[in-house]
């Protein structure tokens, strides 16, 4: 059996709004555990390692959780370098969050390698019938996701963790099917990222 070193490696970014959900998303996904986002933002970058197997195939997933402060943006724009993929995250009871998705989307176009593919994600789904509530309808989404070409949409809840694994799984579906991406991946190389600040973690399906 091959050791996850040796697998088909793809990196994916998640960039967004701070406070939309991202670090909470991968938690969930990886380690299936919900962070209610208590703790202190994520400072710079934070990764996690992960292996997914699309029609019987494993491959070995580099997650990467950008910080979504200003502060942070020049930091976080040397990771796209590379990047298979990238999930972009808002809070569906936040319409500031989802209005921020245009300047979220533009900056993956305009720093992603060409043919890199894009997932939008609503977070916080569990707020619709809790707490603030919705501000944002599944449609308005779905069409910011399809404006930008994205290869899906879904929303999603790390506390309850519906929606969570269908991100993860579409994205990397888009991105092993298209033969060109993958081959102009494997040429470019993923960036290390050890020594950036930082924390890693790794988790198996």
């Amino acid at each position: 059996m091959a050791s996850a070193e040796s697998l088909p490696t793809l990196k994916i970014l998640m960039i967004g709004p701070s406070g939309s959900g991202k670090s909470a998303l991968l938690i969930r996904y990886c380690d299936n555990q919900f962070d209610n986002e208590s703790s202190t933002a994520t400072i710079g970058v934070d990764f996690k390692l992960k292996k997914l197997s699309i029609h019987k195939k494993p491959y070995r997933l580099n997650l990467l959780d950008t910080a979504g402060q200003e502060r942070f943006r020049t930091l976080s724009t040397s990771y796209y370098r590379g990047a298979h993929g990238i999930i972009l995250v808002y809070d569906i009871s936040s319409r500031e969050s989802f209005n921020a998705m245009e300047r979220w989307f533009e900056e993956a176009e305009n720093n992603a390698m060409p043919g890199a593919k894009m997932y939008l994600v609503g977070g916080k789904l569990d707020k619709e019938k809790v707490g603030s509530g919705r501000k944002v309808e599944a449609e308005e989404g779905r069409g910011m996701a399809e404006k930008y070409g994205a290869v899906g949409f879904c929303e999603a809840s790390a506390k309850t963790g519906e929606g969570v694994r269908r991100a993860f799984l579409e994205l990397v579906e888009g991105i092993v099917g298209d033969k060109e991406l993958m081959s102009s991946g494997s040429r470019r190389g993923n960036i290390a990222v050890s020594g950036d600040g930082g924390t890693g973690g790794g988790c198996a399906c």
